[in-house]
C-alpha cells in the first residue's frame, strides 16, 4: 500500500475549507523557512486512501479484542450522541460560570457517582489519563505527609506484578520505589510486605484485582499494615471494572484511587481517545486538590494547601459526558451486573482452555487470566508470541503479551462483558485449533499470520530504528 506521500501529483488538490467570511485580524508573519511537505491529491484519492487504511486497523469494531488489563469493550454509542451536543460541544473553559451550569451540573453529578461507586469523599477530573492519575494521587500521598512535616517517607511500596506505569509514577513523584514479592498464589507477599513497611513508608500502590487477575485475599490485612506503618493505600483502578458496584476501593482500606474513564466506563480507549483518569480521595486528602475543585455558590474555587494543577481547567470535559451517560444508562442494578459479567466471562474462557493451556494461577479469577505458555514453548518451540500471531489469522487481536513480568511466557487475556457467548466460543475454538496445530505442525504456527496485509515483522529493528517520517 503507497503511502499518501507517494500518492501525490504536483498541482493536484481539493477544496475542503470555505472562504473566510472575517476580517484577518493576525499580521502576515513567514515563520517557515521553506513550503511545507504536504500531499496534493484529489478528494477523491484521499477518502480512499484513509478507508483503506481504517480496512487494515483493528478495533473492538472489527472483532473480539481480548486485550488483558486494558479493558477493550464495547463504546454504547449513546455515549457519543450525548457528547456530540451542541451545548457541550460549543462550550469554552474561559465562559462565566453563570453560562455553563448544565456542564457545572454533570461534572457534580459523575463526581458523586464515581465517589458512590469507589467510597471516596471526592474526585479531581484533572488528571488527563491513568498513568497521571497515578501520578496525581501520589501527589496527594506526598502533600500529605509534607504538610505534617513527615519528610523522611521517601518509599513507595509497588509489588512485582504492577503495571509498569506504577513505578515510573513513584520516580516522577520523587519517591524510591521498593518492590514487594509476589505468593505462590501471585498475590502480595505479606511478609515481604512486613519486611519493607518502617518509617521510611510514604504508601503502597496495588492494584486490586491484581495484573493476573486475582483479587488478593489478604486485603484487609494489607492496607491494615501500611497504615499501621504510617502510609497510605494508593489503588490503582486499571481493574475497577471487575468490581465496581461490588466492592469500594474505599471500604477495603484505600486513601485515594484513579479511575480509568476510558476503560471502566467505556469512553474510547486508545486512538478513540482522549483519556481520562479522575483521581478520588478521602475527605482528610482534600485540602491538597489540585486544579478548581472547590463549588462556593456555582463558583469554582481553589483547595487550601493544593498542589498546583495537573492540566489545565478542569479536565477532558466529553469523555466526562460519556463516563455519566454509561453510568446513568446502566444504573445501580446495571453497573454490578456489568462487572459481575465481566468476570464471568473471564471464568468460563479460563475453564474451557486450562485443559490445553496450563493457566498461571489456576483459581477462579476475576475480569482476566493468565496463561503460561513455558512449558509449551519448551516442549513445543512456540512461543506466546507464536500463538498471539496465529490468532491474528482467525481474525482476533492477540490478547496481552509477556505480561505480567513474574509469568514467563504469559498470555493475558479479558474478555470483558460486552462479548457475547457465542463470540467466546470462536475464540476458544481458535484457541484449541492452535493447539492443535502446535502439537501437530508447530512450524506452521511459527510461520503466522499468513492472511494479514503485513506477516511477520522484525520487531527488534523497528523497536530500535523505527521510521518516524516519510523521508523526501
Amino acid at each position: 500500500m503507497k503511502l499518501i506521500f507517494e500518492k501525490s501529483i504536483p498541482g493536484r488538490g481539493q477544496q475542503i475549507f470555505p472562504a473566510c467570511d472575517v476580517p484577518e485580524v493576525l499580521p502576515k508573519v513567514e515563520l517557515r523557512k521553506s513550503v511545507a511537505h504536504l500531499p496534493e491529491i484529489s478528494e477523491n484519492e484521499m477518502g480512499r486512501h484513509y478507508t483503506a487504511l481504517a480496512k487494515r486497523a483493528h478495533g473492538v469494531n472489527d472483532g473480539f479484542y481480548p486485550l488483558g488489563s486494558c479493558t477493550m469493550k464495547h463504546n454504547p454509542r449513546i455515549n457519543e450522541k450525548m457528547a456530540s451536543l451542541p451545548g457541550f460541544t460549543k462550550l469554552h473553559p474561559l465562559q462565566p460560570a453563570c453560562s455553563v451550569k448544565g456542564a457545572n451540573e454533570l461534572i457534580t453529578g459523575l463526581e458523586k457517582a464515581l465517589c458512590e461507586i469507589t467510597g471516596m469523599d471526592g474526585v479531581t477530573f484533572q488528571p488527563a489519563a491513568g498513568a497521571h492519575g497515578e501520578f496525581t494521587g501520589l501527589l496527594f500521598i506526598k502533600s500529605y505527609h509534607e504538610s505534617r512535616g513527615d519528610h523522611e517517607r521517601n518509599e513507595i511500596i509497588v509489588p512485582d506484578s504492577a503495571h509498569g506505569t506504577n513505578p515510573a509514577s513513584a520516580t516522577m513523584a520523587g519517591y524510591k520505589t521498593v518492590e514487594i514479592k509476589s505468593n505462590d498464589k501471585g498475590m502480595v507477599d505479606i511478609e515481604s510486605l512486613k519486611a519493607h513497611l518502617g518509617p521510611k513508608t510514604a504508601g503502597l500502590m496495588l492494584t486490586n484485582p491484581n495484573t493476573v487477575g486475582l483479587f488478593d485475599e489478604n486485603i484487609m490485612e494489607i492496607t491494615k499494615l501500611v497504615h499501621e506503618a504510617g502510609g497510605l493505600c494508593y489503588y490503582d483502578g486499571a481493574n475497577l471494572n471487575a468490581v465496581m458496584g461490588v466492592v469500594r476501593p474505599a471500604d477495603i482500606g484505600f486513601d485515594v484511587i484513579h479511575m480509568n474513564l476510558h476503560k471502566t466506563f467505556s469512553t474510547p480507549h486508545g486512538g478513540g481517545g482522549p483519556g481520562s483518569g479522575p483521581c478520588g480521595y478521602k475527605a482528610f486528602l482534600a485540602p491538597f486538590a489540585p486544579g478548581l475543585v472547590s463549588r462556593d455558590g456555582g463558583e469554582y474555587t481553589r483547595a487550601e494547601k493544593s498542589f498546583g494543577n495537573m492540566t489545565g481547567f478542569y479536565g477532558n470535559f466529553l469523555v466526562m459526558v460519556k463516563a455519566y451517560t454509561y453510568i446513568l444508562t446502566l444504573g445501580k442494578e446495571g453497573i454490578p451486573a456489568a462487572a459481575k459479567n465481566a468476570v464471568l466471562n473471564a471464568n468460563y474462557m479460563q475453564e474451557k482452555l486450562k485443559d490445553l493451556y496450563p493457566v498461571a494461577y489456576d483459581t477462579t479469577c476475576m475480569h482476566e487470566f493468565v496463561l503460561c505458555l513455558e512449558e509449551i514453548h519448551k516442549n513445543d518451540k512456540v512461543s506466546a508470541l507464536d500463538v498471539a500471531k496465529a490468532l491474528l489469522d482467525y481474525g482476533i487481536h492477540p490478547p496481552t503479551m509477556y505480561f505480567p513480568l513474574i509469568v514467563h511466557e504469559a498470555l493475558m487475556i479479558e474478555p470483558t462483558e460486552t462479548e457475547t457467548k457465542e463470540t467466546l466460543d470462536e475464540a476458544i475454538t481458535a484457541f484449541r485449533e492452535i493447539y492443535e496445530q502446535i502439537k501437530n505442525a508447530p512450524e506452521a504456527v511459527c510461520a503466522c499470520p499468513q492472511t494479514t496485509p503485513v506477516l511477520r515483522l522484525d520487531e527488534v529493528k523497528a523497536a530500535r530504528e523505527p521510521v518516524l517520517k516519510y523521508q523526501f
